[in-house]
């Protein structure tokens, strides 16, 4: 499918935001001394930069608008101090200062950007230096906070802040240039996609890395006052996928193709182009988070304007103004829109590629691969290149489905290609909780299995003889219950390999009751597609129901371990749970019974 606009989309920026970032920081003319803001040994001179930021005639709120403007002469004399300095001069003045962010290594990075004049690679060590910060901040909270804030504009208006950081205006200069959609909104543009590379002026980055070294200054001297020992929150490292890979690494074959494939892909947006180059650049470079960076901000890019084409709202394709929502992957993914209107963008994409981001965007258990990202919570250089080969991959199948036909049937025919399209035809979720549940289920039956074949502990085997009848009024029970269970097992389905042929008369008691319990879990999986509610009462009956069995098997592991070994206990408790499993399975009341007749065809 090709998307046809009627005019370019020159920018995804509203006119004010665009005049915000792009205009007002250059309407005031007039020359600064650095010298008045940044030593020559770097310390920021708070006070110049303060002094232009202004309120409203209130002095109830910050005059955004204001001041920016007043900002401008300040932003511009401190990028062409920074691009007069060489590297050897940058690291000595300022790289003391910029240890007490997580990435001190990173402003190397962000000098040689800026020095570069490459708008892809400024704008990308922008993105990267607001999430550094934002963790680094964090970091900054914790010393005398609890709990630190998850939104970045309530972690600068935080009294923890300006407690460290001596007064509130230090933070409100950070919220004119990160922390306020009235503002510049820096990190926001960016990391949702909007900003093309040539919309961020440089002297917005240069000032930022000039105002952490700033704060850098104004933390060694609180740490210095309050005695308090600086303790940062270690990085993460995202763990390889493992079976959560479906893609093969990325070859060169693929890259080419993707490469061709950019240049006519009505997906990306022409203005965004050099973002998808940079980040094929930083793939063969080996910089796997950079390349992950620019595709999931570009991915939103992308799947915003066919969101907005779409459902025919047009105006969602740009940043929202200050008292609007922005449309964000929460929007674009979601199931209906804002005013309840099925979201037809889950439609158009498929099942397949919607589970493919929600696993790799949202899933608690996923990579969330945005998040970990934009909030500086990763270790950069750690990042796995299995995942950056996954989104390399999904990026390739989805941008030639907007390419036209001819020439997306010459791409298919290579070899490469046609296993990634059908891959990505038949993906299913691999981080949705119902599937790890699944591999769980699956694994602690294969584990299961193995016990008849193990030798009894000693104290277990005198248990068995002292309550052989309540072992057997047992053994009854789940009889009679499994036999109730079957069912319910859909037909032509297994739920468990070789359930049929279970022979409880002859597993050890706890396998057996533990088996029981998967098929009973298994069965209820199944058929929640299909269960259309329960009323109040049932729902909450339901939930003791399940909760009494949690607590039976959580009870089991207790008694069981080589510290207590309660073997004749755990036969009463064994006992008492069956019986409330049967009594609860005659009432009727549990998702088998209550799935109305359903050609599912669901699999564990």
């Amino acid at each position: 499918m090709e998307i046809l606009l009627e005019d370019p989309i020159t920018t995804c920026l509203s006119p004010s935001v665009y005049d915000m970032i792009c205009k007002l920081g250059f309407e005031v003319r007039e020359s600064r001394d650095i010298n008045s803001i940044v030593t020559q040994n770097g310390e920021v001179c708070w006070k110049a930069i303060t002094d232009c930021v202004i309120y409203t005639q209130s002095a109830q709120a910050l005059d955004y608008q204001g001041s920016v403007r007043l900002l401008g002469p300040v932003c511009e004399v401190i990028h062409l101090h920074l691009s007069s300095l060489t590297k050897g001069q940058f690291e000595i003045q300022y790289a003391p200062w910029l240890q007490w962010t997580s990435s001190p290594e990173l402003f190397a990075e962000i000098f040689d950007a800026l020095e570069s004049l490459q708008s892809p690679a400024i704008s990308l060590s922008l993105m990267k230096l607001t999430a550094c910060l934002e963790r680094a901040l964090g970091d900054v909270f914790l010393l005398i906070g609890k709990e630190c804030p998850f939104l970045l504009r309530d972690l600068l208006a935080s009294e923890e802040l300006a407690q460290v950081f001596g007064l509130s205006v230090e933070m409100s200069v950070l919220r004119v240039f990160i922390g306020s959609p009235c503002g510049l909104n820096l990190r926001n543009v960016l990391w949702h996609g909007f900003a093309s590379p040539h919309e961020i002026p440089p002297m917005y980055c240069s000032t930022l890395v000039v105002l952490t070294a700033g704060m850098g200054q104004l933390l060694k001297s609180y740490l210095q006052q309050s005695e308090l020992t600086w303790a940062p929150r270690p990085l993460i490292a995202l763990p390889d996928l493992e079976d959560g890979a479906v893609f093969p690494e990325v070859t060169q074959e693929v890259l080419s193709v993707l490469e061709e494939v950019m240049k006519k892909s009505t997906f990306i947006l022409r203005t965004m182009l050099p973002y998808w180059e940079v980040a094929l650049i930083r793939f063969k470079a080996h910089r796997f988070a950079d390349c992950a960076m620019l595709l999931v901000t570009q991915l939103e890019t992308g799947l915003r304007h066919l969101f907005a084409t779409i459902n025919k709202c047009p105006q969602r394709l740009l940043t929202a103004e200050s008292t609007a929502l922005y449309t964000t992957f929460d929007e674009i993914l979601a199931k209906h829109l804002n005013d309840g209107e099925i979201n037809q963008l889950p439609l158009f994409l498929g099942e397949p590629a919607m589970e493919f981001l929600w696993d790799f965007l949202n899933h608690q258990q996923g990579p969330r691969v945005r998040d970990h990202l934009s909030h500086g919570e990763i270790n950069l250089s750690e990042f796995p290149k299995g995942i950056t080969d996954q989104l390399l991959a999904f990026s390739t199948v989805l941008l030639l489905r907007f390419v036209d036909e001819e020439l997306a049937s010459v791409f298919k025919e290579k070899a490469a290609i046609q296993s990634l399209v059908h891959l990505a035809e038949g993906y299913s979720a691999r981080f949705h909780p119902m599937s790890l549940l699944r591999k769980q289920m699956l694994s602690c039956e294969e584990s299961i299995r193995a016990w008849p074949l193990l030798p009894l502990p000693r104290e277990a085997e005198e248990a068995r003889l002292e309550g052989s009848s309540e072992i057997n009024a047992c053994n009854s029970l789940i009889t009679k219950i499994t036999y109730e269970l079957y069912h319910h097992i859909p037909e032509n389905r297994c739920v468990f390999t070789d359930l049929d042929n279970l022979p409880i008369e002859n597993i050890k008691l706890l396998s057996a009751v533990l088996l029981l319990i998967l098929l009973l879990i298994a069965l209820e999986l199944v058929n929640i597609p299909v269960v259309h509610g329960k009323n109040t009462y049932e729902y909450q009956q339901y939930l003791k129901f399940l909760k009494s069995i949690l607590q039976y098997t959580e009870n089991l592991e207790a008694h069981t371990s080589p510290e207590k070994n309660k073997w004749i206990e755990t036969i009463r408790l064994t006992h008492t749970a069956l019986l409330r499993m049967w009594t609860f399975s005659e009432k009727k009341q549990m998702l088998i019974h209550l799935a109305k007749k359903s050609t599912s065809t669901a699999v564990l």
